[in-house]
């Protein structure tokens, strides 16, 4: 199924990473994006409320409210249409919606010929580091109301050094942090991320990262967008230093790439999690490898289904990961520009089968593959088990 999927998937993975990159994505570019997948558009998104009514409603409830982990989520695909419009009138930056409640509509998902054009109009409103500082405070806002607890969010680091000053942005990331940590009851670590399709851009990306590790701003390195064409390898020497500076590593891998890409991010990358990672089912010496070593999954079935890498209609691997006993976690990627959330991806993966304990299962294994310490995991867990006994 997902080789069938590759070849179509390209031009739509191209564009998404671009976005993710630049500020700059062209209406032929949109255009083109329009024919190339006018003969692929799915169903709408089943949205959270479709998916709650499918579930015993002690289920749902209790999936709302129990405390999670994050540990796979952008903060400009996490950020809402309602700040993106906050910055376009500050910024003066035309969106297509003539007042807030279209520019609502117009940001719903749909289809991926949709998402394109949100994701195009959206980021040109990030134009000064205070719209990042605005950005960074709502997520913590998005992630205190599904009370996701701990956090580690990706920044898009090639765009950050590309259009802003170190000092200035950072700044600003500081700031961001500081006020949403004074506000609301959660906790954000931040890791930036390389676009791999710029692969030029490596060198300054983790310059920049450790300018921020010396001030507590980010704890990894990432590398994410297009994997066609641009595999871990690339990036092999950028990685090793990165190690040697203490950061933590992770990788997006085997999306729209089958299993060579997950091989190159664990053996050459020596990844400790792998974003996605779902097309290791192609392999059955990898799934074995993955198991024996217990490296953890970042998987977001939502983000799946959106971009056509698993089929919608069609059950989400996770299933079959899970079985193999493969280490997997639950996340939600872009969840604003899905028109998802967290909650959602545990509501749809009640509504395939999953139990309540095999949920609360995966919501403990994001836990235990965050980078916090013994002593920080311990304190949550702690709290966890108060609320898995009131909750029973």
């Amino acid at each position: 199924m997902y080789n069938s999927l590759v070849g179509h998937n390209i031009a739509k993975k191209k564009l998404i990473r671009r976005a993710r990159s630049s500020s700059d994505l062209s209406l032929p570019a949109l255009e083109s994006a329009k024919q190339d997948i006018s003969t692929d558009r799915e169903a709408e998104l089943m949205s959270q409320t479709d998916v709650a009514t499918l579930l015993a409603p002690e289920l749902a409830d209790r999936l709302r409210a129990m405390p999670k982990a994050e540990i796979h989520v952008h903060i400009e695909g996490a950020t809402d249409a309602e700040t993106f419009y906050q910055m376009a009138q500050r910024n003066q930056v035309d969106l297509p919606a003539d007042s807030l409640e279209a520019w609502k509509s117009f940001f719903e998902f749909r289809d991926f010929s949709r998402f394109i054009e949100v994701y195009a109009a959206a980021v040109k409103c990030l134009q000064t580091p205070e719209d990042y500082a605005l950005a960074i405070e709502r997520f913590y806002s998005r992630q205190a109301e599904e009370n996701i607890r701990y956090t580690e969010a990706f920044l898009s680091a090639t765009f950050l050094t590309d259009k802003f000053e170190d000092d200035e942005i950072l700044d600003a990331i500081a700031s961001g942090r500081a006020a949403g940590e004074a506000k609301y009851r959660c906790q954000i670590n931040l890791i930036p991320d390389i676009s791999r399709e710029i692969p030029d851009s490596q060198h300054r990306v983790l310059e920049f990262v450790l300018k921020g590790k010396e001030r507590g701003l980010f704890i990894g390195l990432g590398v994410g967008g297009l994997e066609v064409g641009y595999p871990p390898e690339l990036f092999a020497e950028t990685y090793a230093e990165a190690r040697k500076h203490g950061l933590r590593i992770v990788a997006h891998a085997g999306e729209a790439v089958g299993a060579e890409s997950i091989w190159g991010a664990v053996n050459t990358l020596k990844a400790e999690r792998i974003g996605h990672g779902i097309r290791c089912l192609e392999d059955p010496e990898l799934v074995e490898i993955l198991r024996q070593r217990q490296i953890p999954l970042e998987v977001s079935p939502q983000s799946n289904y959106c971009l056509g890498v698993v089929e919608r209609g069609q059950p989400h691997p996770l299933r079959k990961m899970v079985d193999a006993g493969l280490y997997c976690t639950v996340n939600s990627d872009d969840p604003a520009m899905f028109s998802t959330s967290l909650t959602n991806e545990y509501l749809t993966l009640a509504e395939q089968g999953f139990s309540w304990e095999e949920l609360w299962q995966l919501n403990l294994n994001t836990l235990a593959a965050t980078f916090l310490d013994k002593a920080e995991k311990d304190n949550y867990r702690l709290e966890w088990e108060k609320f898995l006994h009131s909750a029973s």
